[in-house]
């Protein structure tokens, strides 16, 4: 049973950062590209970022380059996302995902990101 768990997430002031941490088991990790996104309140999902399966090739929406990164640790089979530099924009609750967009994807339950004063 495939089961992604998310965690890191809280409350932070602009210009703070997060790290955010995925545990994936029930699937073979180190051979599926992961994917982190987002759905903030009375929006549709929108994807953030994704990485290959060595963690050589990553990509970013443009809104977030240059603040955050994706990666990746298949020896503990984790999915992370540091997230610096964060704005109220972010505010949104961050899932780790597999197969984003295909017939098997799978998504945690989330962790909430709110970036407030």
């Amino acid at each position: 049973q495939v089961q992604l768990v998310e965690s890191g997430g809280g409350l932070v002031q602009p210009g703070g950062s997060l790290r955010l941490s995925c545990a994936a088991s029930g699937f073979t990790f180190r051979t599926y590209w992961m994917y982190w996104v987002r759905q903030a309140p009375g929006k549709e999902f929108e994807w953030v970022s994704s990485i290959d399966i060595s963690g050589g090739t990553t990509r970013y929406r443009d809104s977030v380059k240059g603040r955050f990164t994706i990666s990746r640790d298949n020896a503990k089979r984790t999915l992370y996302l540091q997230m610096n530099s964060l704005k109220p924009e972010d505010t949104a609750v961050y899932y780790c995902a597999r197969s984003w967009g295909r017939s098997n994807q799978a998504l945690g339950q989330g962790t909430q990101v709110t970036v407030s004063t």
